[in-house]
């Protein structure tokens, strides 16, 4: 049997990410996915960094974003340093548009809320506004300026990631399904994939909109990982005689600069299970939003489209924690802010692992706990079954 003070189930940037943090402090993890790491949700992620909600739901996120994107630029530096790669990070701001007749009073709402939630904004009349981003809609009506906000190429950062973590120690496990969890005297001890059982002092779930089914396994988690997949299709558009210089959004889509001159248009939102296929009915979707954004986006040629399973839960909140079951932690059900998430989701399980604590000033660990789906605690949900 092999042994580990870490086994992380799921190689996506949340997963390999709390690897790299683990590593850096000197404890030996191993990943295990059951495909290619970071090939699901991060891979098809746009890798737009904002803090700001999306919809009311999304509001308990906002200190949780907030503090990720403080930690962006150490994160990456460090992940950059130990990897030898570039991740593509970068923050040049973003601009939010609005049109029709209640333009104005839609983005002054959305700027007193942002300001509520102490995230920079400034309502720009649509000359300033054509300062920063010339390109976007003649129907615009109104303009919030977001100067804090960034980008990163998700691809490019799982890559380094991967890197990063293999360089520090860390071992990596491709093709690798985990089956079930290992478990004496009410403590998780470790994790069986295939055939093999793999010991650990602790276990990270990190799989994503597939951690519901590793619950199936231990039916007592069942509660506590209510993952479900959201699918999301977007495309990558190019014209050569044509760019983008930061991010634009509006309320039916968004648009994010490459550095190689691509712009990733997104996104649908669709409860379709673990279909991941591409339909002309959500392209066609995504590409109205991106063209009624963007005009100049017509003419654009479509050079990649694709889709990805997003891991929702009940509340569109993330998963995050201490499960209650001794040595068994969870980092899932980021939903559409993985991306963003990275960071400060890897520095809270280093923290709980390491120091047996996590947080910060803001962290409402109540609000984001496994628990939280099971107000009851009943005697099972602290157990998990032998095998």
């Amino acid at each position: 049997m092999s042994a580990f003070d870490v086994a992380i189930v799921g190689g996506g940037a949340i997963g390999v990410s709390i690897a790299f943090e683990l590593a850096a402090a000197d404890l030996r993890v191993i990943v295990l996915d059951r495909q290619q790491p970071g090939m699901e949700a991060s891979w098809a992620a746009a890798g737009m960094l904002s803090p700001a909600p999306d919809s009311p739901r999304d509001i308990p996120l906002a200190p949780l974003g907030r503090e990720s994107l403080r930690l962006y630029p150490e994160f990456i530096a460090a992940v950059e340093d130990e990897s030898g790669e570039s991740a593509s990070y970068a923050r040049d701001g973003a601009l939010e548009i609005f049109a029709g007749p209640q333009g104005e009073a839609e983005r002054d709402r959305k700027a007193a809320e942002y300001s509520l939630l102490d995230l920079a904004a400034e309502a720009l009349p649509l000359t300033g506004a054509r300062a920063h981003e010339k390109s976007f809609t003649p129907d615009a009506t109104a303009a919030l300026w977001l100067p804090q906000e960034a980008t990163i190429e998700p691809r490019l950062l799982m890559s380094a990631l991967l890197a990063a973590a293999r360089n520090l120690g860390a071992e990596i496990r491709a093709g690798c399904a985990v089956t079930s969890l290992l478990s004496a005297r009410n403590r998780c001890t470790g994790v069986v994939a295939g055939t093999e059982k793999i010991d650990a002092a602790h276990v990270v779930i990190a799989a994503g909109c597939f951690s519901a089914q590793l619950a199936g396994a231990a039916p007592p988690l069942a509660r506590l990982l209510p993952t479900r997949p959201v699918r999301g299709q977007m495309l990558a558009l190019r014209r050569d005689d044509f760019a983008l210089s930061r991010v634009l959004r509006s309320a039916h889509g968004y648009l994010v600069p490459r550095r190689d001159g691509r712009i990733i248009a997104g996104s649908t939102k669709e409860e379709a299970g673990f279909e991941k296929r591409v339909t002309a009915a959500g392209i066609r979707k995504v590409l109205d939003a991106a063209i009624e954004l963007c005009p100049a986006l017509a003419s654009a040629e479509i050079v990649e489209t694709w889709s990805g399973l997003r891991p929702g839960t009940p509340d569109d909140l993330p998963i995050l924690g201490p499960t209650g079951i001794e040595g068994l932690l969870v980092a899932t059900g980021h939903y559409r802010n993985g991306i963003l998430l990275t960071p400060v989701t890897a520095r809270l399980i280093r923290d709980w692992i390491v120091q047996g604590a996590a947080g910060f000033g803001e962290f409402d660990e109540a609000a984001f706990s496994p628990l939280r789906f099971d107000r009851a605690h009943s005697p099972r949900a602290g157990t998990v079954e032998a095998t």
